[in-house]
């Protein structure tokens, strides 16, 4: 794109992202709806004023990542291994139980057992921008509360990698290649251990040298960020988990809380076109073949997920309202079940129809969700002034 079409993008894009998201505080839904609403606008399938949103995906993308950065930028690493601990056969249940569902829903349908898989892997994930972008983080009640949703997110995290490497297996003719659940099982920690000697030995130094310069700050938090995400994914995890390993690694610094408030208004720069470019993606002529099952899955997520995270919870301990509330956060699809659309159409797994009835599914739920956490939850966009926490 030239830069004459770049700037007519964005002008369209932050324009009407004003203009929707005024109509959106009036009627009391989320902005990140009217975000994805202004891309089922003006994207390809509607008023075509931006015929590729391929590209704008790709840029939005940035802004998971500083999502992600800043939350780890809250995380203590001590208290993070406390909940990962806590978590790992939540997420391992969870993830099983939701996939369940999605598959019997498939089958019911009268889909195909391989369609039936791929949407019971796209079933298993919560969405981590939903989550956390709707998360409080200066209250000490939801700092907990982030820390289990963190936990959980990351483990899906690596399960979402896991499962992405076998449907490649699946389309490969070769089969799947097992060095390469070897090397990510090895990376993770290795990754781990590289951020903690940089930041240790490099990054606090340099840090604790020129903590009065901002710019300075500002250009190191950044780069920071971005090399991790870079080491993450050149050694086959994705970048996100790069990102909070890089936030994790320096949480434990006073600095952070200044890095975490200075790069906010960068993150949502990002996550309103990575919002814009998953409406402008989706393709309406689909929409009579796929609307049943994907309203049905999407119902599915977002009641289903609520209860089975919050027994699950309540049985290690946690309070039933904490418990409750984190299901409610968590009860939507997830991105990542874009991605696993996107993946399973392109080697042949499933067809387009079933590709858009897992986006038209995950919007379904990103919707509901968004308007059910704004209307009963503290977040940073809630309508009413005692629940908007920042």
């Amino acid at each position: 794109m030239d830069s004459e079409l770049i700037i007519f993008i964005l002008f369209l894009i932050f324009s009407g992202a004003a203009i929707l998201s005024t109509a959106a505080l009036l009627t009391r839904q989320s902005l990140l709806v009217a975000y994805m609403v202004l891309g089922m606008l003006f994207g390809p399938w509607a008023f075509n004023f931006v015929p590729d949103s391929s590209r704008i995906a790709s840029i939005g993308d940035i802004g998971i990542l500083f999502l992600l950065f800043l939350l780890g930028l809250h995380l203590h690493p001590q208290n993070l291994w406390g909940m990962l601990k806590k978590a790992s056969w939540i997420a391992a249940v969870s993830s099983m139980a939701f996939a369940l569902l999605g598959f019997v829903t498939m089958v019911l349908f009268h889909y195909s057992l391989m369609s039936a898989f791929v949407v019971a892997v796209a079933m298993m994930f919560s969405s981590t921008i939903i989550a956390l972008k709707l998360l409080p983080t200066t209250v000490l009640h939801h700092q907990h509360t982030g820390e289990l949703m963190i936990s959980i997110l990351l483990m899906q995290d690596i399960i979402a990698i896991i499962a992405l490497l076998v449907l490649q297996g699946l389309g490969d003719s070769e089969g799947s290649n097992w060095i390469d659940f070897v090397r990510i099982a090895i990376a993770f920690p290795v990754l781990s251990l590289l951020a903690y000697a940089f930041q240790r030995y490099v990054l606090m130094r340099l840090l604790e040298r020129f903590d009065t310069v901002q710019e300075y700050i500002f250009l190191l938090s950044v780069g920071w960020c971005l090399a991790m995400a870079q080491v993450a994914h050149m050694m086959h995890l994705s970048p996100q988990i790069g990102a909070f390993i890089a936030g994790v690694s320096i949480a434990a610094h006073p600095i952070s809380l200044y890095i975490a408030e200075s790069l906010k208004p960068l993150r949502d720069f990002f996550l309103v076109l990575f919002f814009f470019a998953i409406g402008a993606s989706f393709d309406f002529s689909y929409l009579p073949q796929i609307y049943i099952p994907a309203i049905i899955l999407a119902l599915i997520s977002l009641l289903a997920k609520p209860y089975i995270f919050s027994w699950l919870f309540r049985c290690v301990r946690e309070p039933k309202s904490v418990s409750f509330e984190v299901g409610v956060r968590l009860g939507q699809i997830s991105e990542f079940s874009l991605l696993v659309a996107y993946l399973a159409a392109s080697i042949h797994l499933i067809t387009k129809e079933i590709s858009y009835l897992i986006q038209a599914a995950t919007m379904i739920s990103f919707i509901i969700s968004c308007y059910w956490v704004v209307m009963k939850y503290p977040t940073p966009l809630a309508h009413q002034e005692h629940l908007r926490k920042d």
